[in-house]
């Protein structure tokens, strides 16, 4: 299964890989530069069939860090067009961008939070620090959340623009949407606080908002953490419960990770540790799935499709490794993958 095509609208996906979004802390005021076009063309050199890029800002303070991608402005957009034409020239890889915003998470450095001086007040919807010791987060008002829906909105009409085939919404690992929906992070007791239908409304305003700046040429995935292993607090009940409603609100697929809203807690390690996640999701929610978490090995991305755990295989550590594990993979399988014509003398058959 993991070389055949899977369809988004109307986005086809030659193969059922994806290099998973992952922050490369390379940019100067959010732009992308020539590493980024390096490091995302090559892996759409390896045969993978959806490339996405990194979280994204929809404003200065949306970033984690302040060398981190951002997409507030036409020129970072257009930054970003050429990377996307490169793709869409030299493979046969489609390309989405990850939209994001960190919330509370952000104005950090190596994981230390920066001072406001050198960094930026952050915003929550409530205030609660990330960390006991880093300082309290600026409470959005109704008005202000509002004003990031739009953020979000005008983020992805430069996207479209530039040409990405998928929009993926960031609402996981503990950043600006997950912290409104964990009940852990969020104690408002206005419309966007208290019941889940309360919690949930800021991502589902989102997910209206960037419909409207999309066609079927253009699919919408939302990644969420399934579960952030913490007691009263967002869980795999909860995220079968949003994914029925996501599904409703016009969204492809749901991106299935975990963790990350509550710091400290124990997360348990092993190879394929969220794929129990994304099987509950797509099996009691009905909807499409991505599986992400130490996903190395092509026997066991296909294990996964064949039990129905999912639908894509998200790998992150292992495409940094390995540009070109999808290739590599239809060979051991003896499956057709795209393969660079430039490269041609060296591919082989097994």
């Amino acid at each position: 299964m993991l070389y055949t095509p899977i369809k988004f609208r109307n986005v086809e996906l030659k193969n059922r890989w994806v290099m998973s979004p992952m922050c490369m802390y390379s940019c100067e005021n959010g732009m992308a530069n020539d590493f980024h076009y390096v490091h995302y063309g090559s892996r759409s050199q390896g045969g993978t069939g959806l490339i996405m890029v990194e979280a994204t800002g929809v404003e200065p303070r949306g970033r984690i860090t302040n060398h981190c991608m951002g997409i507030w402005n036409d020129e970072q957009a257009e930054k970003l067009q050429k990377i996307v034409e490169f793709v869409h020239k030299n493979s046969d890889s489609k390309i989405g961008i990850q939209i994001a915003h960190a919330g509370r998470k952000g104005s950090t450095w190596n994981n230390l939070q920066i001072p406001v001086e050198e960094g930026w007040e952050t915003v929550a919807p409530s205030p609660i620090p990330y960390h006991p010791t880093e300082r309290i987060p600026h409470v959005l008002t109704v008005e202000e959340i509002k004003e990031q829906v739009q953020n979000f909105k005008e983020a992805v009409r430069r996207a479209v623009k530039a040409g990405f085939d998928v929009i993926e919404i960031h609402g996981a690992h503990g950043y600006l949407v997950h912290q409104f929906l964990s009940p852990l992070s969020n104690i408002r007791t206005d419309e966007y606080g208290g019941s889940f239908e309360n919690r949930i409304r800021f991502l589902l305003e989102i997910v209206d908002a960037v419909n409207e700046e999309l066609n079927e040429n253009v699919a919408l995935f939302v990644r969420i953490s399934g579960t952030e292993y913490a007691e009263n607090g967002w869980d795999i009940e909860s995220s079968v419960e949003l994914a029925k409603v996501l599904k409703n609100h016009s969204v492809d697929l749901v991106d299935v990770s975990s963790g990350g809203n509550i710091h400290g807690v124990k997360i348990p390690l092993f190879d394929g540790y969220q794929v129990p996640l994304s099987s509950q999701v797509k099996n009691e929610a009905e909807v499409k799935t991505g599986a992400v978490g130490l996903i190395k090995k092509v026997s066991h991305a296909e294990e996964i499709l064949q039990k129905g755990d999912a639908d894509l295989i998200f790998i992150a550590r292992e495409i940094l490794r390995n540009p070109y594990i999808a290739v590599q993979g239809s060979f051991e399988m003896n499956e057709e993958c795209f393969f660079p014509h430039q490269y041609l003398r060296a591919k082989i058959s097994s």
